[in-house]
């Protein structure tokens, strides 16, 4: 059981910004003992479908299985908490969380990154709060530091090739489709929605377990600086 004694990540490979926000959203760094029973309770039985992580069926699992074992310690990854600002506050007159969302599989050696383990709360899905949201990193990673960005040089999102609107929200912002990658991850049966049946062959070492494959897209510096950043700022200004 945890005991929440791990809080502010100070791994990561890259600046961690105290705050990323606009008129809409708010992004801060995932601190367990703030920010992990409310995000549990907003949790539905598809929050985990297409993720390798979860589910979690209590708060202190959550914090041990999913940051403490996974994130936490690895310098490829960090995690910020969603706060919506446009929606009703809490009791104490506070945004409410709407989700969260990592930056994975990054490298300051090869000036990349990832927005992945994407996690928006049922109430907030299909709002301003996902498009926002991904704006924010995406600004964050690709504009120059003298904008206030990491000036990284390729931006990438990776879903299960059965997650068809994560693939859509990608393509929203900006994100090139770039391929599939077959057989990506061993899943174990669980993940029944986002499963590829395993193969059928004698002696496989994961048998009884199925398989992912993997939809890659990318917003490179490139692609940002040739209209992708006017792009994700329109998109951010709608109201539906």
């Amino acid at each position: 059981m945890s005991s929440f004694s791990s809080e502010k990540d100070t791994n990561f490979c890259f600046p961690i910004p105290d705050v990323l926000e606009n008129e809409k959203v708010k992004l801060v760094p995932f601190i367990p003992s703030q920010h992990a029973k409310a995000l549990v309770d907003g949790f539905d039985d598809n929050t985990w479908n297409y993720l390798s992580y979860g589910p979690f069926s209590s708060t202190e699992q959550f914090v041990e299985g999913f940051w403490d074992q996974g994130l936490r310690a690895n310098p490829a990854a960090t995690t910020f908490t969603i706060f919506d600002k446009v929606g009703p506050l809490t009791l104490d007159g506070q945004p409410v969380i709407a989700g969260m969302v990592s930056y994975i599989n990054s490298s300051d050696k090869d000036a990349c990154t990832e927005i992945g383990f994407v996690v928006i709360l049922p109430q907030f899905q299909r709002t301003h709060v996902t498009s926002c949201m991904v704006g924010l990193l995406m600004h964050y990673a690709l504009d120059l530091p003298e904008d206030g960005g990491l000036g990284v040089r390729r931006l990438q999102w990776v879903c299960n090739s059965n997650n068809a609107p994560s693939q859509k929200v990608a393509e929203r912002m900006g994100f090139r489709f770039e391929g599939i990658f077959r057989w990506a991850r061993v899943l174990p049966p669980s993940k029944a929605i986002g499963f590829k049946e395993g193969p059928m062959r004698k002696g496989d070492p994961w048998a009884g377990n199925g398989g992912r494959d993997s939809t890659y897209l990318s917003c490179c510096w490139d692609d940002w600086e040739g209209g992708a950043r006017e792009k994700v700022d329109k998109v951010m200004t709608r109201t539906k």
